[in-house]
């Protein structure tokens, strides 16, 4: 039978939980029927899965029937969350697929081993495993601690309860290596003054989410940088990361290419910093696949020739920054949460550093007055309200729940929360017209934990 996989949308979770409630009447009558039934997958935590790129499903004619979910467990390990086929397409190889597709992009990503807790007796549990590597490992293992109390909490019959684990085979040269390009936002900006060489002086405060797009990258042999696939109204040439790799090429002297893919999420013109963030997960990362050995001051440098917003995504930590947005002190944010709500309009830098009414010369901020709460606002937010009015109906809906800002340039806009929940119940309830998407602050980023987990691999030649 014909099935699709792809990556989990924002809307998915609802019908994946579904899935999930359907799929587990297979176990009516089983000794863990009474656990399984008075507990469901809670949507909340797809949500936040589907968020960070870690949910696929499995798709016919006739929609999604099955989905896998991982999540991260430690450096270099990452677990299932959850895997469900509807019933009526079981044994149709679609599960076989999904969790195969999961463990590729695991291996692709860095990690070296693949975890879950099931079930020892059920044919589609331990066993379907079993044949597809994973082996059953110490239950009692400190790093299973909390699963097994949980487990225990809820009832699972204990003596039939496993964990399993499956190796992962190491990466090879010319395997696709995954990197993700996390978001980025603009807790504050302020335009300060205009420089000799006409740009603007400023003073903003970055902070890296846990969301954004994902960059594929493949070293090739023959030198070759390129683009498998192509990007409408985006000519190689004019491609960031095309241009970035060409430049760590050029500035080291390596004779290896490389092929780039982007996997995109995060919206264009949105302020988010998703171009930035594309090549500096280039950068970072074909210098750990290359072996050209630039340290992180040296990639940073190189990236803020490709653009100012570059070298916060090389550095991989939130930041205050100063100059063109390139002069960076590294800040210690408090965990929060962030409601980003993308209205659909596309708002074009350019235009608005060239607006008459744009305010340049704003007395400057200090640390101390952004930690009080006393500087927050976004020089660009009165032009952009003025001129793009789907931004600023976002703003103004979203501002009814709260402190509503621009991010960036724009075109869109957030709210912090101190809980995830909290940030879960406003984009519930946003209008049709915008999408909004939850996301957590970070430090480091996403890139810098990537790089560390893929760089202490040995890549076989």
């Amino acid at each position: 039978m014909h099935f699709t996989i792809t990556r989990a949308r924002d809307d998915d979770a609802e019908r994946l939980c579904a899935i999930e409630r359907v799929a587990v009447e297979l176990f009516r009558g089983h000794e863990a029927w009474p656990s399984y039934s008075g507990m469901a997958l809670p949507v909340d935590t797809v949500r936040e899965l589907i968020s960070r790129g870690l949910v696929w499903v499995a798709a016919v004619d006739e929609g999604v029937v099955g989905f896998v979910c991982l999540s991260p467990e430690g450096t270099d390990v990452i677990g299932v969350a959850e895997i469900d086929v509807l019933p009526a397409f079981g044994g149709r190889g679609i599960g076989a697929a999904l969790l195969e597709h999961a463990c590729t992009w695991a291996r692709e990503a860095g990690y070296a081993e693949v975890t879950l807790g099931t079930l020892a007796d059920v044919p589609w549990n331990a066993p379907f495993y079993a044949k597809h590597g994973f082996v059953v490992v110490d239950k009692h293992a400190p790093r299973f601690a909390e699963a097994l109390a949980r487990d225990r909490e809820n009832g699972f019959p204990d003596h039939l309860r496993v964990f399993m684990s499956r190796p992962l085979v190491p990466l090879a040269e010319g395997d696709w290596t995954v990197w993700p390009a996390p978001a980025k936002l603009n807790l504050f900006l302020r335009i300060v003054g205009r420089r000799d060489d006409g740009y603007h002086d400023l003073q903003t405060v970055f902070r890296l989410l846990d969301w954004g797009d994902e960059v594929r990258l493949r070293v090739r042999a023959d030198g070759v940088i390129a683009r498998p696939t192509p990007v409408a109204g985006v000519p190689e040439d004019a491609d960031l990361t095309v241009r970035a790799a060409r430049l760590l090429a050029a500035e080291t002297g390596t004779p290896l290419g490389a092929e780039i893919a982007v996997a995109k999420r995060i919206p264009l013109g949105g302020g988010l910093g998703g171009g930035s963030s594309d090549a500096a997960s280039v950068l970072v990362g074909l210098n750990a696949l290359w072996e050209t050995g630039l340290d992180e001051d040296a990639l940073a440098a190189m990236g803020a020739r490709l653009g100012a917003d570059v070298a916060v995504f090389v550095r991989g930590r939130s930041a205050w920054a100063e100059g063109v947005g390139e002069r960076l002190t590294p800040m210690r944010l408090p965990r929060r949460w962030y409601v980003v709500v993308d209205p659909h309009e596309h708002v074009p830098t350019a235009a608005l550093f060239a607006a008459p009414e744009l305010t340049r010369t704003a007395p400057r901020a200090t640390i101390s007055s952004f930690v009080s709460g006393d500087t927050t606002e976004n020089a660009f937010e009165p032009v952009v309200r003025a001129r793009h009015p789907r931004v600023a109906a976002a703003l103004d809906w979203l501002g009814g729940f709260g402190h509503a800002r621009l991010t960036g340039s724009g075109g869109c806009v957030f709210m912090e929360t101190r809980t995830h929940e909290a940030a879960l119940g406003v984009a519930s309830r946003c209008p049709g017209s915008f999408t909004a998407h939850v996301a957590a602050g970070v430090d480091p980023s996403p890139l810098l934990l990537a790089r560390n987990r893929i760089g202490a691999r040995d890549i076989v030649s």
